[in-house]
């Protein structure tokens, strides 16, 4: 009811001050000329209009509308207004892609196994490099000792998990075998883009993507230097290291493998068919200490020797004594007088012809020049 007043209180004064303010139109702006009651109303039925009231809190959202609207749009103010930073490099920050999370190789391959520290992709040139690389520094024992790699090798971590595991499931007790732990493993050769055995052209070998390590020998704590391809280590250690990578890696490569392997072994993950494996390494006997300068004396049951008869046998099969232009008067003088025995059997023989007669010789001016065709 008091609204209902209120508002009638209002439309009536509105129809009251019209015509006035139309008979002073001319005079200037009605409140110029309005008393004090005109006044006194007008403040009376602003303050009885009744105004809405706020909210609640406890009201549910309108349809339509989201709750942390706000609170996004104040975030986004204060960013824009940070120094430095504007709208499109928060924009930025929001597309980065998240890294890659880590393969299990990488997860296995802990620093109580090897130091081995990844490192970025390599991406060619041409088919080389590859993925999920590492670079082995060390391979750590069960008893924490460190077996260093000279120089350290770039690899995949496939490949440095297979290293790490030979080193300290195999090379290690051996070389406990021989009086002394081992401290370092040569590295020969690991990560290179080339083709195999170096050959430009040739196809990619498994060094080209990261998937090989050729090693010399290893070095023992006492300084002892055990190269696998030397024939004067013993037969037994070289074969016992021989079947141990045989099982650890794919392929190995040694000495009679080809003339690339005669002073390293080649070590690789290679994934062929079926899982077809290869190892090639011929462990060699050391060679003689001294070699032979004479031929061996033949054997006294060795057959007798074909020899060809030749012209200058006579019929007896004896061939006639020779002589050197140099031989004496009496040799000369046996080759001129028959045997005894042998005189009957002369005389029936046709005389014997006379030598021929020697050219003779010209001088040095009758000599005729010929000449050069080279």
């Amino acid at each position: 009811m008091v609204s209902a007043a209120a508002a009638a209180l209002a439309l009536s004064w509105l129809m009251a001050g019209s015509p006035a303010a139309a008979r002073s139109r001319d005079a200037g702006p009605p409140h110029a000329h309005a008393g004090p009651d005109h006044a006194a109303r007008r403040d009376h039925a602003m303050t009885t209009i009744p105004l809405p009231q706020p909210r609640p809190a406890t009201a549910p959202a309108r349809a339509g509308t989201k709750a942390d609207a706000p609170a996004d749009s104040a975030k986004g103010e204060q960013d824009a207004h940070e120094p430095g930073k504007g709208p499109s490099e928060t924009s930025r920050e929001a597309k980065t892609p998240a890294p890659p999370q880590p393969s299990a190789c990488r997860v296995a391959l802990t620093e109580e196994i090897a130091v081995a520290p990844s490192i970025p992709p390599i991406k060619g040139p041409g088919a080389c490099g590859g993925d999920d690389l590492v670079r082995l520094e060390a391979v750590v024992l069960p008893d924490k000792r460190r077996v260093t790699l000279t120089p350290a090798a770039t690899m995949r971590c496939t490949m440095a998990a297979a290293v790490a595991n030979w080193v300290r499931s195999d090379l290690a007790p051996l070389a406990a075998r021989l009086g002394s732990p081992i401290a370092a493993l040569d590295n020969y050769d690991s990560y290179q883009c080339r083709g195999r055995n170096n050959v430009a052209g040739a196809q990619m070998s498994e060094h080209g993507r990261a998937n090989a390590l050729d090693v010399r020998g290893f070095k023992l704590a006492d300084g002892r230097m055990i190269e696998l391809t030397d024939r004067t280590q013993p037969r037994d250690l070289r074969e016992t290291v021989l079947h141990s990578v045989c099982t650890h890696f794919a392929t190995v490569l040694g000495p009679d493998s080809d003339w690339y392997h005669e002073d390293h072994i080649h070590l690789d993950l290679a994934e062929r068919r079926s899982n077809y494996r290869i190892c090639q390494w011929d462990v060699l006997d050391p060679l003689p200490k001294v070699a032979p300068l004479m031929p061996a004396v033949r054997p006294d049951d060795a057959p007798p020797r074909e020899t060809a008869e030749t012209e200058e046998t006579g019929k007896g099969g004896k061939a006639p004594a020779r002589t050197g232009s140099t031989g004496t008067a009496e040799a000369e003088k046996h080759k001129a007088e028959p045997a005894p025995g042998d005189a009957a059997e002369a005389d029936e023989t046709e005389p014997v012809a006379p030598a021929p007669t020697p050219p003779p010789v010209h001088s040095k001016g009758g000599k005729k020049k010929h000449k050069s065709r080279s």
